[in-house]
């Protein structure tokens, strides 16, 4: 078939042809930021969960519904190793110059850009990274205090002022919210207590891998309150089918029921897994009805490209001995697996892998679900893991 037309788009935060199963989150989102416009109580979102579950899809997409109903948006990611002011600076900066083209909101826009003006001065000291240019003056004892917790609420709270002003929302969007440093997640939750607290209207729509939960916690004892942690994980069946078999009947393309089964099954309703093994089946048909030994053929190209790019970058990032904890755990399988059933396979004590867990758990590739507990924050890596390298345990 022509593969011009091929419907599907695997890809890092590729928007797919058929959003699938999301719509409940999608309208939990939508009436969070229209009860912080109007000054009514509402929870900011996070939502959690491994990766390829499409948690970048879906911030995205409800980024692009908000500014569609004309709510101010700042978009996010968060990368290891850089600061949160210095991430945050420049995107506040365009919203509030959007803000300030508001005839109702100008004056308080521009007293938001003097607020990140003294914000920026201030902690430039601190956090070095970062780079914001801005023609106002700080105005004397506005977010200058040099302290983020502090500054940061001032300086939400005079953007949250002039969206007010303005009739519309600042719902802030914020990609891998895990790697953020837990004294700058701890300022960020206490500068979103404060709008809330006097009903400006500032909303946060976050996205993060599992342990970010934890981390939250630890960083401000009251985030579980202020907060509705959606799980975002696999599709249910009947969703998984539609995100294959409306894209493909969109093109006036069938799939036969057996080939659909066979897809559901290898991807196990995992969004972006989904993506790769309908772009593949799409490619190795001939003809409609895509049939299951298409899906067959596409199944080895899919691996390989998976292989390729979605595991295999992360497995670069990887030290030899990371390597070797991450093989041990694919040889118990997919998991959750207790720590000590790990160090055991490996053949070592748990006191002497703990560091090692801990990297990989601040990488992002494993997480905890309960104490003691070990999981991958990837899909299918224990098979990934088995093939890529064989398993040569330390021994005594």
């Amino acid at each position: 078939m022509d593969p011009i037309r091929n419907p599907f788009a695997p890809g890092a935060g590729s928007q797919p042809p058929e959003l699938a199963g999301r719509e409940e989150v999608r309208e939990q989102v939508r009436i969070a930021i229209e009860r912080t416009r109007i000054g009514r109580p509402a929870k900011s979102v996070m939502l959690i969960g491994l990766r390829g579950a499409g948690k970048t899809v879906l911030l995205d997409r409800m980024r692009l519904d908000a500014e569609g109903r004309h709510v101010q948006t700042v978009r996010l990611e968060a990368p290891e190793g850089r600061s949160l002011p210095a991430m945050l600076a420049p995107q506040l900066r365009q919203a509030l110059h959007q803000l300030s083209l508001n005839v109702r909101a100008r004056k308080l826009a521009r007293r938001g850009l003097r607020a990140l003006a003294g914000f920026a001065k201030a902690l430039k000291v601190k956090y070095a990274d970062i780079e914001v240019g801005i023609d106002l003056e700080p105005e004397p004892g506005l977010a200058d205090n040099g302290d983020l917790e502090q500054d940061l609420q001032a300086l939400l709270a005079a953007a949250g002022e002039a969206a007010k002003a303005g009739g519309t929302a600042l719902a802030l969007f914020i990609d891998e919210l895990q790697y953020v440093r837990e004294d700058e997640l701890a300022a960020l939750i206490t500068a979103l207590h404060g709008t809330a607290q006097r009903a400006w209207p500032v909303v946060l729509i976050g996205a993060g891998l599992p342990q970010l939960r934890g981390r939250m916690g630890s960083a401000k004892s009251y985030a579980e309150r202020m907060f509705d942690f959606q799980t975002i994980g696999p599709l249910p069946r009947p969703a998984a089918e539609r995100a294959v078999v409306k894209p493909c009947a969109e093109q006036n393309v069938e799939i036969a029921s057996r080939a659909l089964d066979l897809i559901v099954r290898e991807t196990e309703g995992y969004p972006y897994f989904l993506q790769e093994w309908g772009k593949h089946a799409w490619d190795a048909a001939a003809r409609s009805p895509i049939g299951e030994k298409d899906v067959k053929a596409a199944s080895a190209v899919a691996i390989a490209a998976l292989d390729a790019s979605f595991f295999g970058v992360r497995f670069d990032r990887l030290t030899p001995k990371e390597k070797l904890y991450l093989r041990a755990m694919a040889e118990l399988g997919p998991g959750p697996h207790r720590s000590g059933e790990i160090a055991r396979k490996l053949g070592v004590t748990v006191r002497e892998v703990a560091p090692l867990r801990a990297d990989l758990i601040a990488k992002g590739m494993i997480w905890s679900p309960i104490h003691g507990d070990t999981a991958f924050t990837v899909p299918l890596f224990d098979a990934f893991m088995r093939r890529i390298m064989p398993f040569r345990p330390r021994r005594r």
